[in-house]
């Protein structure tokens, strides 16, 4: 492809981009494909020459636009968030353009910089705690690629804290044990098993009817390990579960984890955003307590995939785990303590400019346009929430302070409400009016209601209520 070839090709890829992202509500929001019907339209073998851009787009309207689902679409009410923006896409186009390498403060100067200044922003933004800043003692944030790897680096950090250091030499790990609730995102049992805990040193704390972590049970627990000989050293606190959107009192469990010397994260992926709004950010209420915290601009903020936004007050502990240094890899700038090597933050050693998506929506779009859909949004749910409270059929079974609502149908005989729960779900997803997912909360089946995409409106949420009205 030459200059001129990528110049007309580029202007027309971004007509086309703005033509699908504007007439996304035109597409059915799920593929109606069966497994493998993507591939047997394409080439089993690759091409023996050149094929023109037009050709290969042919082939995205044909065969790739239908198998896909669309997660920008506004009756797109499954999983979570994960919304993007005109400035994110051009952030990101930019970045894939100038195609340069962030590990190191040298290999880049201002992609290291600008993410440095931008996760300092984002604090701001977010009002967390100054101990977080870039010039803090011992904090600082940085962008990883998603909230499993943000909670990851947690848990190595922890553990090489809690074995002040000696992981790195013997692999040690037997007697080191983690607690979570059931409501836990899977990436934390995914994290712990990486790092060498097995299952049967992850503690799963009872929870209550808010689905929201006992705080004296988990003392119990932690005095039991004690008694057995063994070392608590990480606990993960979720605000906003994928599950329910719970939120464990991480206030209260805070001061036991600082009594116990047990790192803390608070996995806020999903719900943390939220706190861009003033009056919502009680959504990180406890935050002072903690050791590192995450949160996703990719979900409910219009920054594309991946970013996420990883903060640590100990950076002594981070980099004691990651940081590897060869001499190829040795700078005067970094053995001088003035710059931030980004490449032992984070499990890889390479990283893009990510930074670039997340300033360009903050300066193009601006905080209250994030505000005004995080807003309305959650309005959306208040307002289905009592639609669902007045009809006799349904029922709510969890708390929905934000923009998820978990609905069941009504039985008092539980597996018939399961079967019910699960056959409205399967039927309102097969119309391709709208999409749902379903989660288990203490045997329940339950139906998720997420209110996220940055194209949904009132109408499409009452549309999609009276879908599963006119379907129970």
């Amino acid at each position: 492809m030459t200059p001129q070839e990528f110049r007309a090709n580029g202007h027309a890829l971004i007509d086309w981009i703005a033509d699908y992202i504007e007439g996304i509500d035109q597409q059915p929001v799920a593929p109606a494909v069966e497994p493998g019907a993507v591939r047997a339209h394409l080439p089993e073998h690759p091409p023996e020459a050149p094929e023109s851009f037009s050709t290969v787009m042919d082939d995205v309207e044909r065969v790739i636009v239908p198998g896909l689902m669309h997660w920008q679409h506004p009756d797109f009410f499954a999983y979570f968030p994960a919304n993007n923006s005109y400035p994110s896409i051009l952030g990101e186009l930019l970045s894939a353009g100038l195609g340069v390498q962030g590990m190191s403060w040298v290999t880049s100067p201002a992609c290291t910089e600008l993410e440095i200044l931008m996760l300092d922003w984002m604090r701001e933004l977010l009002d967390l705690p100054e101990s977080f800043t870039s010039t803090s003692e011992h904090g600082g944030g940085v962008i990883q690629g998603s909230a499993s790897e943000a909670a990851l680096v947690a848990i190595l950090s922890a553990r090489w804290r809690a074995t002040k250091g000696a992981v790195n030499h013997d692999g040690d790990t037997g007697r080191l044990v983690a607690y979570s609730t059931s409501q836990a995102h899977s990436s934390i049992e995914k994290g712990l098993r990486i790092a060498g805990v097995g299952a049967g040193h992850i503690r799963i704390v009872p929870h209550d009817e808010n689905f929201a972590m006992r705080p004296a049970a988990l003392t119990e627990m932690i005095a039991q390990d004690h008694a057995a000989g063994l070392i608590p050293f990480f606990l993960c606190s979720t605000h906003g579960t994928t599950s329910s959107l719970a939120f464990d009192p991480t206030t209260k469990l805070g001061e036991i984890c600082q009594r116990e010397s047990i790192w803390i994260h608070l996995d806020a992926a999903m719900s943390g955003i939220a706190a861009l709004a003033p009056e919502y950010r009680w959504v990180n209420a406890g935050l002072e307590a903690v050791d590192s915290y995450s949160t996703n601009p990719h979900k409910w903020m219009g920054v594309n995939f991946d970013c996420n936004l990883y903060w640590t007050t100990d950076r002594v502990s981070l980099l004691g785990a990651l940081s590897i240094l060869p001499e190829y890899l040795r700078s005067s700038a970094a053995e001088s303590g003035a710059v931030i090597d980004y490449r032992d933050w984070q499990i890889p050693l390479g990283r893009r400019f990510r930074a670039l998506k997340l300033w360009f929506a903050i300066r193009c779009d601006g905080v209250e346009s994030f505000q005004t859909m995080i807003r309305s949004h959650i309005e959306l749910t208040q307002e289905l929430a009592g639609l669902v409270a007045d009809d006799h059929r349904f029922e709510i079974v969890a708390p929905h302070r934000l923009n998820l609502l978990c609905i069941a149908v009504r039985n008092d005989d539980l597996d018939a409400a399961n079967a019910a729960t699960e056959s409205l779900l399967e039927r309102a997803n097969a119309s391709g009016k709208a999409i749902f997912t379903k989660t288990v909360l203490d045997d329940r089946k339950v139906l998720r209601f997420s209110i996220g995409a940055r194209s949904t409106e009132r109408r499409h949420v009452l549309d999609a209520w009276q879908l599963l009205a006119d379907l129970v």
